[in-house]
């Protein structure tokens, strides 16, 4: 036991910290895009609000848990309960529209045939912003209710009652039934929307290399379109958002109703934090510029660093 513990700190530790890393550095990016004076893209927009509420997933997941696994099982109180799952809880919904926005941004962007998509591509960009908006005010109204099923290690009394989340405790009732029969047909929209668009995406690809494999035999160059990646890009991150969230779905369902041990928390965090550890390295691999950037980042701060551990 004492190594699996060993284990998980060592594993919320590196995930928290570079998963961290990875989104600022890609939110740094656009942000330094942005006030250089270039105009960005509206999948751009998406992408750095993807990386900023990845954060907020991370960061209100990660770091709780990782004290957690140190053995620091009273370091909140009520209150502080309710915050952090609170955040973590709209943190994650919105991180789940943003991915299922990109879904079908890209599914839209592709679809040239279609005159309402057409139109609808001329006018995304100036609904995107709004749109991410309405969604945070939106997040932050559905799970107003989370404060109230939530409560401190310390206070709960009723261990029939309440199933332990380590350092804080989640009230079961007939109304936590119902919010979460909500919260969770909420979130299968979403997912059904990414299934949807991706599914378009994989067909569109399907027919797109039966075409130039016939047209353009002589000239193709597997994966090298810049559409083609972009696709390639939506159809990796929607496969990794899918999977770990059913995963991380069908533990929390148990963990509502039953009472898990440690391990079995320490696993269903994991899960939970793995799509925003993982996302951003796969949106600056696909990214040239963004790669660049980050070797530039990399370069200008390995010399302090050095400094500073040498020192």
């Amino acid at each position: 036991m004492f190594a699996i513990n060993i284990a998980f700190r060592i594993i919320f530790i590196f995930q928290t910290g570079v998963g961290g890393l990875g989104n600022s550095v890609l939110l740094s990016y656009y942000i330094f895009t942005y006030l250089s004076g270039h105009r960005l893209k509206p999948i751009d927009l998406l992408i750095s609000h993807l990386a900023l509420v990845n954060n907020g997933v991370l960061f209100s997941k990660g770091i709780p848990q990782t004290m957690a696994a140190f053995g620091i099982n009273n370091f909140l109180d009520d209150t502080g309960c309710k915050l952090v799952i609170y955040l973590h809880r709209v943190a994650r919904s919105l991180s789940l529209f943003t991915t299922s926005s990109l879904s079908g941004f890209q599914a839209i962007t592709i679809n040239s045939k279609s005159t309402r998509c057409v139109n609808f591509k001329a006018k995304m960009p100036k609904y995107i912003v709004p749109s991410c908006f309405l969604y945070w005010a939106f997040s932050l109204l559905t799970h107003g209710g989370i404060p109230l099923y939530i409560k401190g290690p310390k206070e709960s009394s009723n261990a029939t009652e309440r199933n332990e989340y380590i350092y804080c405790s989640f009230h079961v009732s007939g109304d936590t039934l119902v919010f979460t029969i909500i919260t969770t047909l909420h979130d299968l929209v979403h997912v059904g929307i990414m299934v949807w668009t991706s599914g378009f995406m994989v067909f569109f690809l399907y027919r797109h290399h039966q075409e130039t494999h016939y047209i353009h035999q002589n000239n193709i160059t597997p994966g090298g379109a810049p559409e083609t990646r972009a696709i390639q890009t939506i159809l990796l991150l929607v496969s990794m958002f899918v999977s770990f969230y059913m995963i991380n779905s069908i533990m929390i369902g148990y963990m509502s109703f039953f009472k898990p041990s440690p391990w079995f928390v320490h696993i269903s965090a994991f899960l939970a934090s793995c799509f925003p550890a993982c996302s951003p390295f796969v949106l600056i691999m696909s990214d040239s510029q963004v790669l660049r950037y980050c070797v530039a980042f990399c370069q200008r701060t390995k010399g302090p660093i050095l400094m500073l551990a040498l020192g």
